[in-house]
């Protein structure tokens, strides 16, 4: 597990999520942890390291 750091796409607030880097393709919804909204999350890894992030809202 790794603490990625990103942009919240609503509030524009930095916030972190941790990140299952021995998965290799993972797209989830996770909630900001600053103003509850939903975020659309795709991470992409090889294993060791995240190579790919990406964090979307909703709408």
């Amino acid at each position: 597990m790794i603490e990625h750091f990103f942009t919240c796409p609503y509030c524009w607030e930095t916030i972190s999520m941790l990140i299952d880097v021995s998965i290799k393709n993972q797209e989830y919804i996770d909630d900001c942890e600053v103003c509850c909204n939903p975020i659309k999350v795709q991470a992409v890894s090889n294993s060791l390291e995240l190579t790919g992030f990406e964090a979307k809202s909703m709408e």
